[in-house]
């Protein structure tokens, strides 16, 4: 038997199921929770007989089984708050800004409040639900939370969150190692970064002692040190509960760090796809004419792949650019020692507040920005119009090409 995975949610089913009086124990709908109601938001408001009335969409029912119930039958303040915080955002953004009272005499809301308190509840679930979704993919243990208090935007609808590199056809990205150290205390004078030529990439405090430009050599699968050790640090993913927020400046979706993050930490890997050149410079023509690409050429020894998070990656797929950034990328080496395949790490420069923004600049060698139309020089069938740079650095060169 064929098996496809669904791709309906679990309220869509159980609505079709209430719908058509079907019952289904696997997603909940028995004879006892067929008749079952709870409330999923509030759609609308009116007063009638000095009683006042919310039109409520029931959790797993269709929006035609709605109904209007007065107040003191609604047991959620929670989704009440939200109801009366989204309607009062509205209508102080109609009024440019200025707070507006409710008063007692409103009977009904415009339909356009009403309209937009139904897509802000909307796009409060759909965001809960990519959360749960990115939090159960992650193989880290920091959480990722996600946030939009800007405008209606909702999840991006063809981003597959990964937490390694996703190899094209032919690419191998494991290229089968069979050794590793034999160290039981590392570093020791036969650990790993020096089997390659390099010195040690952290100190004691786990932290990054080596200048940009310089390749980490970590321990691999196959050495005899344990997970404790010193020596293995991207491997283990991030460290911080990292929030995938929408900013306010037109610079569309960023992340920001909700804890303190000290100098020279690993913070997070960059992954997608990884392609060759030639597909690259295929794709990069197709993504001009969408307005957005995330290409990061793996140039550390050759110029053969790149790597796209367009599609498929992780939370660095919402970094932004900044010409002051506090992130610096470092090449990695511990499955794959091929030179030309390294893994893509971003390490602070300096001490990042707990809800400060984490950038790196995209001019950066080995990456390349390209999240609108931007992008000159790299080849004639490449070549693009400059983009105004909205970092907001002092430092800003104005461009981020």
């Amino acid at each position: 038997a064929w098996y496809v995975p669904c791709l309906a949610s679990l309220e869509t089913l159980q609505e079709l199921c209430r719908k058509e009086n079907l019952r289904c124990k696997s997603i909940g709908i028995t004879n006892r929770k067929l008749k079952s109601y709870e409330v999923e938001y509030l759609c609308d408001y009116k007063v009638e007989e000095g009683t006042e009335y919310y039109l409520v969409k029931w959790k797993g029912w269709p929006e035609s089984s709605n109904t209007w119930e007065p107040e003191k039958n609604l047991k959620c303040p929670l989704i009440l708050q939200n109801f009366l915080s989204d309607k009062n955002e509205y209508l102080s953004r109609v009024r440019e800004g200025k707070a507006l009272k409710v008063r007692n005499h409103v009977k009904a809301l415009q339909p356009a409040v009403a309209d937009y308190i139904v897509k802000k509840a909307k796009q409060r679930i759909a965001l809960q639900r990519w959360k749960e979704e990115l939090n159960r993919k992650k193989n880290h243990r920091a959480m990722i939370l996600v946030e939009n208090t800007v405008d209606l935007e909702g999840p991006p609808l063809d981003f597959y969150y990964i937490n390694e590199y996703k190899p094209a056809p032919g690419i191998n990205v494991i290229n089968g190692i069979t050794t590793g150290c034999e160290c039981t205390d590392c570093p020791a004078e036969k650990c790993c970064p020096k089997e390659a030529g390099f010195i040690l990439a952290y100190n004691k405090q786990k932290k990054l002692k080596i200048q940009p430009g310089l390749p980490i050599y970590e321990c691999n699968s196959f050495c005899r040190c344990g997970p404790d050790c010193p020596n293995r640090i991207v491997q283990k993913g991030t460290p911080y509960t990292l929030c995938i927020f929408r900013t306010n400046n037109g610079r569309g979706w960023g992340v920001k760090t909700l804890q303190k993050i000290k100098t020279n930490s690993f913070v997070m890997e960059y992954v997608g796809e990884v392609i060759t050149s030639e597909e690259a410079e295929r794709r990069g023509q197709l993504y001009d004419n969408q307005g957005n690409t995330y290409l990061f050429d793996l140039d550390y020894d050759s110029d053969e792949f790149t790597v796209d998070a367009a599609r498929y990656g992780n939370v660095s797929h919402f970094v932004n650019h900044s010409c002051d950034p506090n992130l610096q990328v470092f090449n990695v080496f511990i499955d794959n020692l091929d030179l030309r395949l390294p893994r893509i790490a971003l390490f602070s420069t300096r001490t990042i507040k707990a809800g400060e923004e984490l950038t790196f600049d995209y001019q950066m060698k080995g990456s390349i920005d390209l999240t609108s139309d931007s992008a000159d020089g790299l080849s004639p069938s490449r070549k693009r119009i400059r983009t105004v740079c909205k970092c907001g650095a002092v430092c800003c060169r104005g461009y981020l090409n």
